[in-house]
């Protein structure tokens, strides 16, 4: 199993922390690339809107590229960010804004239809899921059937402080995702994305994209005229 990790913070705190627990619970032999950010990411979108053009005019592709390709290839993508008032972290958020050529409503991948996610978020006191959550929300508009939210209530400021009975909890949290993730199954395309699919195939269809460009996108890859994206 290829895992890709993507960090919303370059340290290593409570919630790099808790997806180390899952990893380490995943059995199955597996090969690790973890990026961080914002040291492999370092920009915020410029609204240029280069990128629905084409992704490589966008001015920081030579950067987002290596991640782009290892994100292509992986079976599994953990996504990390603690809370930062309520909301995922600042580079987090600004990734997310880079790749939103990546929604069903622009050039979606169709490799993005058979992987899983999974967005792990910490809080020393409220918020954590509601982070999580944001991030998942744009997963599954990349197309992503299956992501799996966890969000936690650390009660400390680093992982060391920790209590006990929270990682306690943790451990049995992340012991149950990676033994359901270690059987690494065919990933099933459910209803919500096939809806979605099809809402944007209606909207290509009719010319209500952003650009020409994306509607030449979509008949390229044989969608406007019956083909799926998944098998």
């Amino acid at each position: 199993m290829k895992i890709v990790m993507i960090h919303g913070q370059n340290h290593k705190g409570s919630t790099w922390n808790t997806a180390n627990v899952l990893l380490n619970n995943i059995t199955c032999e597996k090969e690790i690339e973890e990026f961080f950010l914002p040291r492999d990411l370092d920009h915020f979108c410029l609204g240029c809107y280069r990128c629905i053009e084409g992704r490589d005019r966008c001015p920081y592709w030579e950067e987002k590229k290596r991640i782009d390709d290892a994100v292509l290839k992986a079976d599994l993508l953990i996504f990390t960010s603690p809370n930062y008032c309520m909301m995922p972290s600042a580079p987090m958020k600004a990734f997310l804004d880079l790749f939103f050529t990546n929604w069903m409503a622009h050039k979606p991948y169709k490799e993005m239809f058979g992987k899983r996610a999974v967005v792990i978020s910490t809080a020393a006191g409220s918020g954590a899921k509601k982070a999580a959550g944001l991030v998942a929300d744009n997963l599954r508009h990349w197309c992503i059937p299956e992501v799996t939210v966890y969000g936690v209530q650390v009660q400390a400021m680093n992982w060391k402080n920790v209590p006990d009975k929270i990682k306690q909890k943790i451990n049995k949290d992340m012991q149950k995702l990676g033994a359901r993730l270690s059987k690494n199954k065919k990933v099933h395309t459910g209803i919500r994305t096939k809806a979605l699919f099809l809402l944007g195939c209606s909207m290509q269809k009719a010319g209500w994209g952003a650009s020409p460009s994306e509607k030449e996108y979509w008949e390229k890859q044989g969608w406007l005229d019956g083909a799926k994206p998944w098998e």
